[in-house]
């Protein structure tokens, strides 16, 4: 929920409350519900809220306790929120709302930054302790809520989105050339604490950050995952009951921690499907939400044939999306525009268009993101355990996007390093804790490359229609259960095992044994036709060329034969170019075109 920015001013100067307001207005989409401002001398926080626990105006941010001094802005759900709140109750506190948002400004008084430690759920916050004119900041476990920042000698500023942190003005817009490696080779996943501009940070997954009025910053992380296997062995038997109960508990955080109807999205795969399995018992008139595609020549393009199946069987309230093929390249530039950093996975739109359909509904949503990554559902997975070869060269070869001579090929040569995202992921993997190699890139998946993936995507188009996406999958108990257990039990039968397993006997077995899909979006996977003279007009733009950023010779040798040039993971290479260049042409240059306050 929400979308959360700030100013902390450190040359003695007052906070820019009309930047600050600038950064609000960007985020306005995140939060429908409430807009408040707060200012104290160098600080200034701006927040959008999306009601959702305690939907009165008890609830608005920023919230200030003025028995306590200390001001909040938080974006995301606590969601042991009331086991926490009955435990700073015995402790002496006293609550003037029911939000889990005032559970955070107790629970910082009490334990200070230790707090973080005690949170179930999805977090971006950051509190003004007027005690000592400090800033601290926390990010979740694995990201699933947003935090950008700007910082230079005189002030750090942060949002929500780096769009906000560009509406302030006063950024540096040239590229980080070490993040532009990562994006083409990660699959635009570009590791905290960069992205591709050099002027905007966030912070990482599972870090805190402090902040003094004199500038001084000290980051700290709170939690690592742990992937060793357990003193005493556990039988099969006994990890598939663990991971019931875990699931099963993580589900009903998720649901209960509301005060709004919760429904799913459910795509017809296993674990959204699971998810309905796992609610429908305990929600009265549950909402099920589905989209498909019109069909584009032969090739199917929804999965209704399995969602209907579970709705059925389960009797859910179901809503079922078919968008036409004409709305997808023509909303295209919409979804770019409201994606934090550039994502280059098609089914961005998908989620993009569901998600307005689905807030005519609900406000909250449970989705199967990070199930593939927790429990090894993806095809490479096998491929990178069968390979011989360093940690990096069997990673590398079924997963990179690209190789170095490639990418200096592409990219001008201003720009070019070394092969940093090689040396950024050997390092990811010998880290200690992880018993074998797929413990290794099971972790690195879990904790770095789904962050800026497939959880950002959901957030960010959920969010643009005051959606609010929730991901059971990333409940940490379950990720630090599944990250404990033998790799060859998560990868067994094609991979998911502990899913599939617990999964006989709550949905069907046709929906369990089916092979994995991808959300198809036909128009944006052929790249010929519209798709591709969308892509020509973008990379052969005055704004493409006058940027310099590809090397002609590369753009012109994809555009001659496009359906010859895909990733290790069937990507187009074409669409990595057009999309950062839209993305660019959109969210960059559409500000910097003005002065500071003039746009």
């Amino acid at each position: 929920m929400c979308g959360i920015c700030g100013e902390l001013r450190f040359d003695g100067a007052t906070a820019d409350t009309s930047a600050v307001t600038r950064m609000s207005d960007k985020i306005a989409r995140r939060g429908p519900d409430h807009a408040g401002v707060f200012s104290d001398g160098a600080l200034a926080f701006g927040h959008r809220r999306l009601a959702i626990i305690d939907l009165s105006a008890d609830g608005d941010q920023p919230m200030v306790d003025r028995e306590l001094k200390l001001v909040l802005v938080f974006n995301g759900t606590i969601y042991n929120y009331k086991e926490l709140r009955a435990e700073l109750v015995a402790m002496g506190y006293r609550f003037f709302s029911e939000s889990d948002s005032e559970v955070i400004l107790k629970a910082y008084h009490a334990w200070g930054a230790d707090c973080v430690r005690r949170f179930f759920g999805m977090f971006a916050f950051a509190i003004w302790d007027q005690r000592d004119a400090s800033l601290f900041m926390a990010r979740d476990r694995f990201g699933i809520k947003p935090l950008y920042y700007t910082l230079d000698g005189s002030r750090l500023r942060f949002a929500s989105s780096l769009q906000a942190l560009l509406a302030a003005g006063g950024v540096d817009t040239g590229f980080d050339p070490v993040a532009l490696h990562h994006h083409f080779t990660l699959h635009a996943v570009v590791p905290a604490p960069r992205t591709i501009l050099k002027g905007v940070r966030k912070l990482a997954p599972a870090t805190t950050m402090t902040v003094t009025g004199a500038g001084r910053i000290e980051q700290a992380v709170y939690w690592k995952l742990d992937a060793t296997r357990p003193a005493k062995p556990l039988s099969e038997a006994e990890w598939l009951a663990a991971t019931r109960e875990v699931l099963i508990r993580a589900v009903e955080r998720h649901r209960l921690a509301a005060d709004v109807p919760v429904g799913v999205l459910l795509s017809g795969g296993l674990d959204s499907s699971l998810l309905v399995g796992l609610l429908a018992d305990h929600v009265d008139d549950l909402q099920t939400f589905s989209m498909g595609f019109e069909t584009l020549g032969s090739e199917k393009a929804d999965e209704f044939e399995f969602s209907d199946q579970v709705a059925a069987q389960y009797k859910t309230r179901h809503h079922k999306y078919l968008i036409p093929y004409d709305e997808v390249l023509r909303r295209l530039p919409e979804a770019v525009q409201q994606m934090a950093e550039p994502m280059v996975s098609q089914d961005v739109i998908a989620f993009y268009l569901l998600g307005e359909r689905v807030a005519k509904q609900v406000k909250v949503v449970l989705s199967g993101q990070g199930a593939d990554e927790v429990f090894g559902g993806y095809f490479w997975y096998p491929q990178m355990d069968a390979a011989e070869g360093s940690a990096l060269e069997r990673f590398r070869a079924h997963y990179f996007d690209r190789d170095l001579d490639e990418y200096l090929e592409m990219i001008s040569p201003a720009l070019h390093v070394g092969d940093v995202t090689a040396e950024l992921v050997a390092d990811a993997l010998a880290q200690p804790q992880a018993d074998t190699f797929i413990d290794q890139v099971l972790r690195f998946d879990s904790t770095t490359l789904v962050v800026d993936d497939p959880v950002k995507r959901v957030d960010n188009m959920a969010m643009a229609w005051g959606l609010e996406a929730r991901v059971p999958f990333l409940d940490h108990e379950l990720v630090e259960l599944a990250a404990r257990m033998p790799p060859e039990l998560k990868l067994k039968h094609g991979g998911k095992f502990p899913l599939k397993a617990i999964s006989r006997g709550v949905i069907s077995d046709a929906v369990i044994d089916r092979p994995k899909g991808y959300f198809p979006v036909p128009v944006l996977k052929h790249v010929s036709g519209e798709f591709l003279a969308f892509m020509r007009g973008i990379l052969n733009s005055d704004a493409c060329i006058r940027r310099g950023l590809y090397q002609r010779a590369y753009v012109n040798k994809l555009l001659a034969a496009p359906e010859d040039w895909f990733t290790r993971i069937q990507g187009s290479k074409l669409w990595h170019l057009a999309l950062l260049e839209l993305w660019l042409q959109l969210n960059v240059d559409a500000v910097t075109a003005f002065p500071s306050g003039e746009h």
